[in-house]
């Protein structure tokens, strides 16, 4: 029997070649390294990533503290606000408590009013500082207590800053009193203060409290102005305002009834 022809050699051949790829393996496969491994290997390379990263962040040497500035300061030095803030120099950068630096500024000055620690890319921690401002001074052993626009007392002073005026609570104490203590009646007077126009605000000399409802003024050149509550205080602004230009003479002003002002010269 005749074996099969060269043509049929060749055909068949080629079949054979069609089904196995270069080196006998089959068509459209390659060589690869198997999943497991390549889990393991990829796990590996981002441990040894995160290990360097935390090493780089909290071992080296190279983002560490080294400085600190401070913007923002009137009253306070420079080098009160660093040393009361006591950022650790020299520590990761990564790991400095910034909520704890701002909290300990706040407690150890109050004459601060608002800080914000900010880490400095790569060596540095910023504080930015807001002083409170006094809008009240509360005289005391010849001393001036500072009043903010909030009403509290945060500092003590040897000599009253230029502008500021006086607050003096000259009621006695009595059940009105006792209603309103000494605190709510400072933060009504600072109430006043913020409402004044302009021109008198800068004339006021001193804002004398007897009662909630007994607030007065005393202005440049002896003049007076009966203010009442802190209460309608933008009626009362308007009212003193055009009182004071109807009767530029006049030595006292009351306001306490915005809609039925009244002058005098004495």
């Amino acid at each position: 029997m005749a074996g099969p022809t060269t043509a049929a050699r060749d055909a068949r051949a080629q079949a054979e070649s069609g089904r196995s790829g270069p080196g006998g393996s089959p068509p459209g496969r390659r060589f690869r390294l198997p999943g497991r491994y390549a889990l393991i290997a990829v796990a590996a390379g981002a441990a040894l990533a995160a290990g360097a990263g935390i090493w780089v962040l909290y071992g080296s040497h190279w983002l560490r503290v080294e400085r600190v500035s401070t913007s923002g300061t009137d009253v306070l030095t420079v080098a009160r606000v660093e040393e009361a803030a006591a950022v650790p120099i020299g520590s990761p950068l990564v790991s400095v408590d910034t909520g704890a630096i701002e909290e300990r500024l706040r407690r150890r000055l109050p004459r601060i009013e608002t800080v914000e620690a900010i880490r400095s890319w790569p060596h540095g921690i910023s504080l930015k500082v807001t002083e409170r401002q006094p809008v009240l001074l509360i005289e005391k052993g010849g001393k001036f207590i500072e009043v903010d626009a909030g009403g509290t007392r945060f500092a003590t002073v040897g000599q009253a800053p230029k502008g500021v005026p006086l607050l003096e609570l000259t009621g006695k104490q009595s059940a009105g009193q006792q209603r309103f203590p000494a605190d709510r009646l400072t933060r009504e007077a600072v109430r006043v203060r913020s409402e004044l126009p302009r021109k008198v605000a800068a004339d006021t000399r001193a804002v004398r409290v007897r009662s909630y409802d007994s607030i007065s003024l005393e202005l440049t050149g002896g003049r007076t102005v009966m203010w009442g509550s802190g209460e309608d205080g933008a009626a009362k602004a308007r009212a003193l305002t055009a009182l004071m230009k109807a009767a530029p003479g006049a030595g006292h002003f009351d306001v306490s009834a915005p809609t039925a002002p009244a002058s005098s010269r004495s």
